[in-house]
C-alpha cells in the first residue's frame, strides 16, 4: 500500500452495523460518502429523511484533486449548511489566478463584490474536507453511515433491477464490512459512486474521454509568487499548476497530454517540466523530486452521460459528469446539483410514490445543464487553448488568451466569473471566448494588415471554432442555450404508480 502524502489524519467514520435498528423501507439510500453524498445526506436529513449513506472505504480519502473549492461551490456549500467543513483542516483562501507564460506573469481576481467577507475559494487536502463533511453527517440522528459496497440495484421484487423491464428501483444490494451481502430498501436510491461508478452504465448512457494524466507532487514550505492564488503556467506541452493545499503545503499539477505517461517520470519532470516552471518556484519543485517527495498519477476523464431517468433512482456527482480538473470546478458543480435536487424534492412529503418522485425530479438534468455546461465547457475548452501544439494560429490563439485575461476589467472579471462558479451564463462564457479569438485577429492585423496576418487570422477563428463547438454539441446545445425547450429524460411509464413500498 502506498504511503499518504497528508499526515493529518482525521478519525474514521465508524461504519453503523446495528441491522436491526434499520427501517424496513429508507427514505433515502445514497451510494458513495464524497463530496456530494455526504453533502446530498447531510442535507436531506436536516429536511427530515431518514437516509442510508453507504460508502466503501469510511476512512480519510487519499487523492490528488478535488483540493480547489471555488467561491461559487464554497457558495453551495455554505446554502447546504456545510461551511464548517473547510474549517479546522488548514485550508486556505483562494481568491484568484496568477497566469505565467514566457516569462511574462498577470494576476487576476475573483469579482468578489456583493458577497460576505467569507466568500472565496478555499483550497486543502481533498481527504481531510471530505472525513470533515462525513463527520457532520456522523452527528445528524437521521442518517446512519456504512461501509459497504455496494454490487447492484434492486428491483420492486427484490431481484436485480434490469433497465427496460418497466420495474422502479427499490433500493440496493450491498456487501457489508462482515463479508455478508445484504439488502436494503429505499423510496429512492441516489448513486454518486464517484469517477470508478460501477453503476453508471446502469442509469446512463456514457461516453468518456481520457485526455491526460495529471503528476501531483507536494512541496513542502514553497512561496507562491502570490500568496493564496492558484498559479497557471502556459508551459509546453501542456499546463501546470500550482495551489496551496495547507499553511506550509503547494501542490503541483503536471498535465501530461495522451493515454500514456513516460516511462521515466522524474527524469522527464527534470528535463522537460521543470524549465518551464517560473524561476520563483523552480528550485522548490527540483528538490520535492530529488528530495523523494511523491510522485503521484491520476489519469483526467471527460465524461458525458445522456440520464436514463428510472423511477426510484438517480444519478449524481463524477459517476455522471465529469470535465477536465484545469479549472476545479468539478466539486462546485455537485454541490450545486446537491442543492438543485434538494429543492426540487423538498415539497415532497414523501418518496413512497416511485412515479410521483420521478416527475417531480424530471426536470433535473434539464435545470442543472446551464451552470454544469458552462463549467464543463470553459475547463475543457481552456485545456485545449492552454495546450501547446506547435501550430502557429494555435500558438496565437494562447497568447491572445493570455493577453485578454492580462487586460483586466471586464475582460479578466467576465471570465474569472465563469471560472469561479459565481455567474455561469453559458452565452458569458461564449462571447468572452470569442472575444479573445478577436482579440487575436487583432492582434495579427497591427500594426498594418498583411496577407499573412490575415491568413493566420481566418486560421485562428477556425481554430477557435473547432475547439468550442464540438465541445458545446456534446453538451446539447439546446439544453445549454434554450433549457425550456430541452426535452427531460423519458420517465419509464410501464412502473405502475401502485408500486408503493
Amino acid at each position: 500500500m502506498a504511503e499518504r502524502e497528508d499526515d493529518m489524519v482525521l478519525a474514521p467514520v465508524p461504519s453503523c452495523d446495528a441491522y436491526s435498528d434499520d427501517p424496513q423501507v429508507w427514505d433515502l439510500i445514497i451510494v458513495g460518502a464524497g463530496v456530494a453524498g455526504a453533502a446530498l445526506a447531510y442535507a436531506q436529513a436536516k429536511d427530515g429523511r431518514r437516509v442510508l449513506l453507504i460508502d466503501r472505504d469510511l476512512s480519510q480519502p487519499d487523492r490528488i484533486v478535488g483540493e480547489l473549492l471555488q467561491p461559487g461551490g464554497y457558495l453551495m456549500l455554505k446554502r447546504l449548511g456545510l461551511a464548517d467543513a473547510v474549517n479546522e483542516i488548514d485550508s486556505q483562501k483562494v481568491y484568484g489566478y496568477a497566469m505565467f507564460k514566457n516569462g511574462v506573469s498577470a494576476c487576476v481576481k475573483y469579482p468578489m463584490e456583493g458577497y460576505s467577507a467569507d466568500v472565496a475559494g478555499r483550497s486543502f487536502h481533498h481527504g481531510r474536507f471530505v472525513q470533515r463533511m462525513r463527520h457532520a453527517c456522523q452527528n445528524v440522528p437521521a442518517i446512519t453511515m456504512r461501509q459497504g459496497f455496494v454490487k447492484r440495484l434492486v428491483n420492486t421484487d427484490g431481484g436485480d433491477w434490469v433497465e427496460g423491464e418497466g420495474q422502479a428501483v427499490s433500493g440496493v444490494c450491498y456487501k457489508a464490512a462482515d463479508g455478508t451481502e445484504r439488502t436494503a430498501r429505499a423510496h429512492l436510491s441516489i448513486v454518486c459512486d464517484g469517477m470508478y461508478s460501477n453503476l453508471r452504465k446502469k442509469l446512463s448512457q456514457p461516453t468518456m474521454n481520457h485526455p491526460s494524466y495529471f503528476v501531483g507532487i507536494i512541496l513542502k514550505g514553497a512561496t507562491l509568487p502570490f500568496p493564496n492564488h492558484g498559479h497557471v503556467v502556459l508551459a509546453k506541452p501542456s499546463p501546470i499548476l500550482f495551489y496551496p493545499i495547507s499553511s506550509t503545503e503547494v501542490r503541483c499539477l503536471v498535465d501530461i497530454p495522451g493515454e500514456k505517461l513516460p516511462k521515466d517520470l522524474p527524469s522527464y519532470l527534470r528535463t522537460t517540466v521543470s524549465p518551464e516552471i517560473p524561476e520563483q518556484l523552480r528550485a522548490a519543485f527540483l528538490d520535492a523530486i530529488d528530495g523523494g517527495s511523491q510522485i503521484r498519477t491520476m489519469q483526467n476523464t471527460q465524461l458525458y452521460a445522456t440520464p436514463l431517468h428510472c423511477p426510484g433512482a438517480l444519478l449524481l456527482g463524477d459517476a455522471f459528469n465529469m470535465r477536465h480538473p484545469l479549472t476545479g470546478g468539478g466539486m462546485t458543480v455537485a454541490l450545486s446539483d446537491c442543492k438543485l435536487l434538494c429543492d426540487m424534492l423538498q415539497p415532497l412529503p414523501s418518496f413512497a410514490d416511485a412515479l410521483a418522485t420521478a416527475s417531480c425530479t424530471s426536470d433535473f438534468y434539464v435545470k442543472r445543464k446551464p451552470l454544469c455546461a458552462t463549467i464543463n465547457t470553459l475547463a475543457n475548452a481552456l485545456y485545449k487553448v492552454f495546450c501547446f501544439t506547435g501550430d502557429a494560429a494555435h500558438e496565437e490563439m494562447r497568447q491572445a488568451c493570455f493577453e485578454y485575461l492580462s487586460l483586466g476589467g471586464i475582460y479578466s472579471s467576465g471570465p474569472v466569473s465563469l471560472l469561479s462558479g459565481l455567474n455561469p451564463r453559458p452565452s458569458l462564457l461564449v462571447m468572452h471566448f470569442f472575444m479573445v479569438a478577436m482579440y487575436g485577429v487583432g492582434r495579427l492585423m497591427l500594426p498594418r494588415p498583411t496577407l499573412k496576418g490575415l491568413w493566420m487570422a481566418i486560421l485562428l477563428l477556425l481554430g477557435a471554432v473547432r475547439i468550442i463547438v464540438p465541445i458545446i454539441w456534446a453538451e446539447g446545445v439546446t439544453a445549454v442555450f434554450l433549457p425550456m425547450l430541452a426535452s427531460k429524460p423519458k420517465v419509464m411509464q410501464r412502473v405502475a404508480s401502485s408500486a408503493q413500498l
